[in-house]
């Protein structure tokens, strides 16, 4: 079959190559995916550049979710259920840019026939993280501020229009000005340009002069610091990821007089500790939601896997919309 490979970390598109490898089987507790799409999402490209959280064994074949359908399973009960259906693939090892993949049987969902295969293929990374972060974690209320940096990305304007559902506010933090006018008119309440000052005083200029109660950021460093900074008395700040690479230089007296605290949330974390029943309840919020049209992702270019090194250039592009699927 043919499989994205990389032996070495580095930039991806010098260091991913398409090649043949060896069709995989299933062994038990498992089944086989024939994948359908995969999308080119930020942990992926961090996995390939030795940035993430945790890394594989080399050679590695990176996708962490997609869809497709189960065409082999090895001994278990659960195989036996998704036999022959389409199915979200969590592939938490990595693995899905490839022909075929093989995942654990209870991380093969399966799809109602009304989600199409590009939606079904980005459900689990972005709409299921923000679903989990802001309803279930830190319970954002309706009429509540969430502060969230990063606004201009794929999770980021869902978290948008999740609040315009919820009747939560939103204020957004961006780095270009441009996404300004264009986060508002997608329904942002308020937004931000770190360019135009400290993110700290700007929220408090909104918000008021306690900070706000709720905020999440996927960059750390200096804009971490500042969402921090930005929080009320026992305000919660979720850490989701870790795009500058740069720790978070953290005031201790913020921590101990105001008993602010900083949390981190992975997503395959979180999915494990939810039971069977409860994780497919969690998926079937998401179907609603992706219905909906709340936490649909906005879809950009399709490549074939023959075109790899173009679609990881364009998943890196500055100011792009919508996810770069890869069409296996």
């Amino acid at each position: 079959m043919k499989a994205a490979v990389f032996e070495r970390f580095g930039e991806p598109a010098e260091v991913l190559q398409v090649r043949d490898v060896p069709e995989p089987h299933p062994g038990p507790g498992e089944v086989r995916v024939r994948m359908i799409l995969s999308p080119v999402n930020p942990s992926d490209m961090m996995v390939v550049r030795g940035r993430y959280g945790v890394l594989p064994s080399l050679p590695s074949t990176p996708g962490f979710e997609g869809v497709g359908v189960v065409d082999e399973v090895g001994p278990g009960l659960l195989g036996r259920l998704v036999r022959g259906k389409r199915v979200l693939a969590i592939n938490g090892a990595g693995g899905n840019w490839a022909e075929y993949a093989i995942i654990p049987a209870r991380q093969a969902r399966p799809i109602a026939d009304d989600i199409p295969d590009e939606q079904a293929a980005a459900a689990f990374v972005n709409p299921t993280t923000v679903l989990a972060l802001v309803r279930h974690v830190l319970k954002v209320r309706r009429g509540e501020w969430l502060l969230q940096s990063a606004a201009g990305s794929t999770l980021g304007r869902m978290v948008i229009k999740l609040g315009r559902h919820d009747g939560f506010k939103t204020l957004n933090v961006v780095r270009r000005r441009e996404a300004i006018d264009e986060l508002k008119a997608l329904g942002g309440d308020a937004v931000i340009s770190s360019s135009d000052g400290p993110i700290d005083e700007q929220v408090r200029r909104i918000a008021g002069p306690d900070g706000v109660r709720h905020a999440i950021d996927p960059v750390g460093g200096d804009t971490g610091a500042a969402m921090f900074r930005s929080l009320a008395p026992e305000g919660r700040l979720m850490l989701y990821g870790t795009l500058s690479g740069e720790p978070i230089p953290v005031d201790p007296r913020l921590v101990i007089s105001g008993q602010r605290t900083i949390e981190g949330f992975w997503l395959g974390h979180w999915m494990r500790a939810r039971s069977i029943p409860a994780s497919l309840l969690v998926f079937r919020e998401v179907a609603s939601m992706i219905r909906k049209g709340v936490l649909a992702s906005e879809i950009g270019r399709t490549y074939p896997l023959a075109e790899l090194g173009e679609a990881v250039k364009e998943a890196d592009a500055v100011g792009r919309h919508g996810k770069v699927l890869l069409r296996l």
